[in-house]
């Protein structure tokens, strides 16, 4: 699995609205999950972590024209850019 963590500063008032915009295109070709993180100490931060089949699939998304149409619409409700780390992600599931 590959994808990435996201880090943002939304602006006043706004972080429900970046966690709505965080649920869209659940169909998109090799996307598995998304979790959202809101910190207890800080109402306007919201970290994301976006997981996709492989580094293909991921990388067609982040390429795709209508991302960045979302992009522009979500990049409006942040203080500043968000920060991106890509990468592969392993994960450890508990057996209870």
């Amino acid at each position: 699995m590959y994808g990435t963590v996201m880090r943002a500063k939304a602006k006043s008032g706004s972080r429900q609205a970046v966690v709505a915009m965080m649920g869209e295109s659940l169909d998109t070709t090799g996307f598995r999950a998304t979790y959202v993180l809101l910190p207890d100490d800080d109402e306007d931060a919201v970290v994301a972590g976006v997981i996709f089949e492989d580094q293909k699939t991921y990388s067609a998304n982040a390429h795709d024209p209508a991302t960045e149409v979302w992009y522009g619409r979500f990049r409006e409700l942040l203080e500043d850019d968000p920060e991106w780390t890509d990468g592969e992600w392993v994960s450890f599931l508990s057996t209870r």
